[in-house]
């Protein structure tokens, strides 16, 4: 009996996910089992569904693809996390893979390509697209470390981790901040990935330590 591949589909376009919903059912041994329009939605349906291959686009409302892609993998972590994106930019692929992507694929790519990618994904194999394999050596050259990697966060990142620092509970920033529990963990993650650290201890401390040097209030954006 041929072991079916449980795949959700993560990508604010409803159109999208229909299409590759389609293409996906007419392939023996593959199930989409569902799909998620953000971060949040996709980290819900992940630990509740356990996906065998997250198919997870860049660019989601809130909170990238990209960012979201370690708390996928706590969510479901025997999840294969395939991105699937427009983005070409060797910068994306090296990001995506730092954060623990199994695989990079753009959407021109054809049917047979596509669901090879998933198939293999899920056999733990690293799945890069062929428009992308020239760009791959591109994507790890060596990249300076900022001189002040906090500054190097997003406005919302920042916000999150003064919060941190505040001694707040992820469920306080998200009442603080009006943004949903599970995308402050996203973010918590993402910042821990940026900085190189292990807990949010970590983060409160790094944050605490940098207030004297610069008083800058958190910015105000809900991004």
């Amino acid at each position: 009996m041929t072991e079916t591949t449980r795949i959700l589909l993560v990508d604010d376009h409803r159109l999208v996910r229909s299409g590759v919903h389609a293409l996906l059912a007419e392939t023996p041994g593959l199930q989409v089992v569902g799909e998620a329009a953000d971060a949040g939605e996709a980290l819900r349906l992940a630990a509740q569904l356990r996906p065998d291959v997250v198919l997870l686009d860049i660019h989601l409302p809130g909170v990238s693809g990209i960012d979201t892609v370690q708390a996928l993998r706590d969510a479901a972590p025997r999840a294969a996390v395939l991105m699937l994106t427009v983005s070409d930019d060797a910068g994306d692929l090296a990001a995506a893979l730092r954060a623990g992507a199994h695989g990079y694929l753009l959407k021109t790519c054809d049917a047979a390509e596509l669901v090879g990618a998933v198939q293999r994904a899920h056999r733990g194999e690293l799945v890069i697209g062929s428009e992308m394999a020239p760009k791959v050596a591109a994507a790890f050259v060596a990249r300076s470390q900022p001189a002040d990697p906090i500054g190097a966060l997003t406005p919302r990142e920042r916000q999150i981790g003064e919060a941190l620092a505040r001694g707040a509970s992820n469920k306080l920033i998200a009442r603080e901040l009006d943004i949903a529990e599970t995308t402050v963990k996203v973010h918590v993650q993402s910042i821990l990935r940026k900085l190189g650290l292990g807990s949010r201890v970590q983060i409160a401390v790094a944050f605490a330590a940098r207030r004297p040097r610069d008083g800058v209030p958190p910015a105000d954006d809900k991004a």
